[in-house]
């Protein structure tokens, strides 16, 4: 019996198109009213797609922590010996909820990592570690190629701090405000940005060298309404609270973007002024460094003016990445405009500075490290073997995979620790959580690991001037 041959497989979708079809199938020529008309529906939709993570009342609330969740992921301390602390403790609080499993909201989980820490074993670590005396560590997390996960990194970072018992101050500098949709803040205008609080580093300076040209008989450079307004400014004005009890937030919206074309301006004007100081200079001037542990920026993904003050700023630098060849490359080029960028700012200003006998400007941060994101074990193992050996030990050693977890929760625009494990199976959520709690441990390691060599350093330095002392 003859086999018939098999059928032709159809041309490629692209083969013999008709130009009179497809002209019909477009509609009239686009003009700018257009974009207001997409933009204001995708407000609309943003704001709908946002409130399904919000309760009634259009405002996002943090969802509270069973029993096993608290003993498992919050506390160190055993489900039976934790019911007898609270039957011992009835001030404490007691959660809601009958039988075994009670719920406890966070502020209550607070409390108690307080009490236990009190009042418990000495030898169990109830609050995070944390030295007496020294600033909050500020973490950047940057990259200049869009996608690579760098809010969903910093909001998750955010987040397990929180959980692990830190003050954490989140500072979103991405105009795009997605970082602050997440943290369900409120942006009016660039007045409740950092916008308000570099210009007012900006006025600082002018009155500094108003001060110089009035002992020198010269005409004050002017201030115009925009910094005579921020000169009022504080950092308090701006920062406001979340649904979580111990993180804060600095939110963005689309008018912050005008301060990538504002501050060059400054610059131009008073070529003194160092712009990349802005931020920095309020985290430290207005106390921020002693009020939180941990303060997380989340830069726009362009190395512009806001990104190098976050840059500047930052004890620790995490680039996230994508294990594929496109985002591997993109890396390395920010890398090297990093290097390009700062050293030039090095270069420029020590010029100067030498002659005048002033401290050189020189950039440093406490660790640096790129961290593999969205990874796919199955498919991506030997890029990423490839992308570890070139960038050394500047990469984390974990690379934080994918799950369904993290897709399920970014529905709701919700972080994966605010996701109820109840929604999910039991094996998807442990697995999705354990994903950014590799994460966040390896992050935490670094922190710790900064502070410890601080202090070790600070306690160097007093013993030598104490022993210089003893011997003068």
């Amino acid at each position: 019996m003859t086999r018939k041959p098999d059928p032709a497989p159809p041309p490629p979708a692209y083969f013999n198109l008709d130009p009179e079809t497809a002209a019909g199938k477009l509609s009239e020529p686009v003009d700018t009213t257009r974009f207001a008309k997409a933009a204001a529906f995708a407000s609309r939709g943003r704001l709908d797609l946002a409130k399904k993570g919000y309760a009634p009342d259009g405002k996002k609330r943090l969802r509270k922590f069973s029993t096993w969740e608290v003993c498992r992921y919050l506390l160190p301390i055993a489900p039976a010996h934790f019911r007898r602390v609270l039957r011992q403790n009835p001030d404490l609080p007691q959660g809601e909820g009958q039988g075994g499993t009670k719920w406890f909201t966070l502020e209550e989980v607070l409390r108690l990592r307080d009490h236990l820490a009190d009042e418990g074993l000495a030898t169990k670590q109830y609050r995070p570690y944390r030295p007496k005396g020294l600033p909050a560590k500020i973490t950047a997390v940057a990259n200049f190629k869009g996608g690579v996960g760098k809010t969903s990194t910093a909001a998750h970072l955010a987040m397990a701090a929180a959980l692990d018992g830190y003050r954490v101050l989140v500072i979103d500098l991405d105009s795009q405000g997605s970082m602050t949709s997440i943290l369900g803040g409120s942006v009016a205008d660039e007045w409740m940005t950092v916008f308000p609080l570099i210009a007012k580093d900006y006025v600082r300076y002018l009155d500094d060298e108003n001060r110089v040209r009035a002992a020198k008989g010269l005409t004050p450079l002017p201030l115009d309404e925009t910094l005579s307004e921020a000169r009022t400014r504080t950092a308090r004005d701006v920062i406001q609270s979340t649904h979580w009890p111990n993180i804060d937030l600095i939110g963005a919206q689309l008018n912050l973007y005008w301060a990538e074309f504002q501050i060059p301006v400054w610059r131009m004007q008073a070529r003194g002024w160092p712009l990349w100081d802005g931020l920095s200079n309020f985290l430290q001037d207005e106390g921020l460094l002693e009020s939180y542990d941990v303060v997380i920026l989340d830069t726009p993904p362009a190395l512009g003016y806001l990104t190098i003050n976050a840059l500047a700023a930052a004890d620790i630098l995490l680039v996230p990445l994508g294990a594929s060849f496109l985002e591997f490359d993109s890396t390395g080029r920010f890398f090297d405009m990093l290097y390009s960028t700062f050293a030039s700012i090095e270069a420029g200003e020590n010029s100067a500075r030498r002659a005048a006998g002033l401290e050189e400007v020189r950039f440093e941060w406490d660790v640096v490290r790129a961290l593999i994101t969205r990874f796919d074990a199955n498919q991506q193992s030997d890029l990423a073997n490839v992308i570890q050996a070139y960038f050394g030990d500047l990469m984390s050693s974990y690379r934080q995979e994918y799950t369904a977890l993290i897709g399920q929760a970014g529905e709701q625009v919700n972080g994966i620790y605010e996701a109820d494990y109840r929604d999910f199976n039991r094996e998807t959520y442990a697995r999705g959580r354990e994903a950014f709690d590799r994460t966040y441990a390896e992050f935490k390691e670094l922190l710790i690991g900064c502070w410890w060599r601080d202090q070790r350093m600070l306690k160097a330095e007093k013993e030598s001037r104490h022993g210089t002392q003893k011997a003068g």
